[in-house]
């Protein structure tokens, strides 16, 4: 080869380095650009108000006793992570955990037992369930994982009807049922305790709204809130985690079901996720440090579910 082809060659890589090093260097350009325009949809804070890895929320819950998720009934993203915090759990529990929700009536605990056995068809279940509207697109995945991984999954609210008569004649119109009725319910009389920041919080809301802070909504919520720590307390197997979805509003500052699972067993580890919505999600809002072991905060313009 001439000394002329050499140089020639030498100046072609030398060109061709540099090419690649502009498109290397290009890339980097974009990919941290790509990051300085990212939006992230939500983050997680632990209670100090410090962001959190999901993977570090997984490995500081999966030993617990019980694990609330209090959701935004319409935020997409509290069900995504629903439904991906129960296949971590039950990856980490090797199988071992119980599921149970709000969304579903203890009187309907038969007919999800059935459904889940493969007794009876998936849309006999669905029509007979009396599921909330937005089912098929919040709570079926969760049910269906229950399915296919042969999962216990718990009805553990109050029947809708005994916790409208409560709101309507207060929480002693129930001493009227029958004994059939009060198997579905928590057994009275329930401890109740109005000075709970978050029964005052709602006598306060009634009030703004224009009513009168009747004590009838507070003792509603109450029985619910009884009646699903009931069902739960009476589910738990030893070695087994239960993971329960409830709207947020139910273990916020860890009250509701969470105080009343406390007057049950009070040596529980109990393990609170709260989700709620912000414009800005790069830092919990001071007021909400505490509210929960971990809040999932979601931007606020996220679209709804319904």
């Amino acid at each position: 080869m001439s000394v002329a082809a050499a140089d020639g060659s030498s100046k072609g890589n030398t060109q061709h380095m540099n090419t690649r090093r502009i498109v290397f260097l290009l890339v980097i350009v974009f990919v941290v650009s790509a990051f300085k325009n990212d939006m992230p949809a939500y983050h997680i804070f632990n209670e100090k108000g410090n962001k959190q890895k999901y993977r570090k929320l997984i490995r500081e819950i999966k030993d617990a006793d019980v694990v609330f998720f209090g959701e935004l009934h319409d935020n997409p993203i509290a069900h995504w992570l629903q439904i991906e915090l129960t296949k971590s759990l039950y990856e980490e529990r090797q199988g071992n955990i119980i599921l149970g929700a709000e969304m579903f009536e203890s009187d309907n605990q038969l007919i999800v037992d059935e459904y889940l056995t493969g007794v009876i068809r998936q849309k006999d279940f669905e029509r007979e369930a009396r599921l909330w509207p937005n089912y098929e697109t919040d709570y079926k995945a969760l049910m269906q994982f229950a399915a296919d991984s042969g999962l216990h999954f718990v009805a553990t609210n109050i029947p809708r009807r005994y916790a409208a008569l409560v709101n309507k004649k207060g929480l002693l119109a129930l001493d009227s049922l029958s004994g059939e009725a009060k198997k579905w319910i928590a057994p009275l009389p329930i401890a109740f305790d109005s000075t709970l920041s978050g029964y005052q919080e709602m006598q306060k809301m009634m009030k703004g709204m224009g009513g009168h802070g009747n004590m009838n909504i507070v003792e509603a919520q109450a029985i619910k809130d009884a009646t699903m720590a009931y069902h739960i307390a009476e589910n738990m197997k030893p070695g087994h985690l239960f993971l329960h979805f409830n709207g947020a509003f139910h273990t916020k500052n860890f009250e509701g079901i969470v105080w009343y699972l406390k007057q049950m067993h009070p040596g529980l580890t109990i393990k609170t996720i709260h989700t709620v919505e912000q414009e800005d999600i790069g830092k919990l809002n001071e007021n909400l440090e505490g509210i929960a072991d971990f809040v999932v905060v979601v931007d606020e313009n996220m679209t709804k579910t319904y």
